[in-house]
Order: structure tokens, then C-alpha cells, then sequence
């Protein structure tokens, strides 16, 4: 299924998706009107989405409360500026988390199929037609 991308005005661009609209927009000292998350951001929000799915996921199938679960994504900067050098996921166990499953739900949370085709890239083919 294709994914189509529109420009709305000014910087934004959507993408429109199994009928879905994904908005975007760029900070206004980007020139933007700030009126929707960044594509870099959500970039990042996929990976800890992701990430969060499978600890959400690893949790409900054991029957542990997920209440109090969340995880959170903190990035460091390249040393140059450019790009992040480092992405950090955590997972915030609720109380009572078994500690036989700690590293079992890291290692669900490592199954994010976003982080798989950071690691494995896609070939990237841009066609003007």
C-alpha cells in the first residue's frame, strides 16, 4: 500500500496512510508554524513506540500489571553537532515486576521492527517521474 505525501501550506507536509493523516510541521525557528511534531520527532517517537509495544506486549501476555509501565527514549548528541550518537530506551517496571523477567522484557523491547531497519537498512530508491 503506497503511502501518499501532501503540503498542506507553508513547511507541513502529511503523509496519508491506510486512512490515516500523520501531520508535520517544522518549529517555527525552522520556518514552521510548530502546529505538528517534526519528522525527525517522529522518527524518534517510532522507535520508542515501538519499543514500548513490545514491553506493553511482553507484559500483558504474563498477566503483569501494566499500570505503572513506561518507557522513555533520551538521545545524545554527536560530539560534531550533527545527527545523535546515541538513542537510550528505558523501561520503567511497575512495582512488583518479577526480576526473572528484567531481562527478558529488554530483550522483547529489542524486537522493535523500527530499531531492526535502522540496524539492517532498506535500500533507499527516489524515482522523479
Amino acid at each position: 500500500m503506497a503511502m501518499e505525501i501532501t503540503f498542506p501550506g507553508g513547511v507541513a507536509v502529511n503523509a496519508e496512510y491506510r486512512g490515516h493523516t500523520i501531520r508535520t510541521d517544522q518549529p517555527e525557528r525552522a520556518g514552521g508554524g510548530g502546529t505538528a511534531p517534526a519528522p525527525f520527532d517522529l522518527f524518534l517517537a517510532s522507535i520508542g513506540t515501538c519499543a514500548g509495544f513490545f514491553a506493553l506486549r511482553f507484559c500483558q501476555e504474563r498477566g503483569i500489571d501494566t499500570r505503572d509501565l513506561r518507557v522513555t527514549l533520551d538521545t545524545e548528541r554527536a560530539e560534531d553537532g550533527h545527527g545523535i550518537a546515541r538513542i537510550r530506551i528505558e523501561a520503567h517496571l511497575p512495582a512488583g515486576f518479577p526480576d526473572k523477567y528484567r531481562k527478558a522484557i529488554l530483550r522483547a523491547m529489542d524486537q522493535c521492527a523500527v530499531k531492526r531497519h535502522i540496524v539492517e537498512p532498506p535500500a533507499f530508491e527516489l524515482v522523479a517521474v
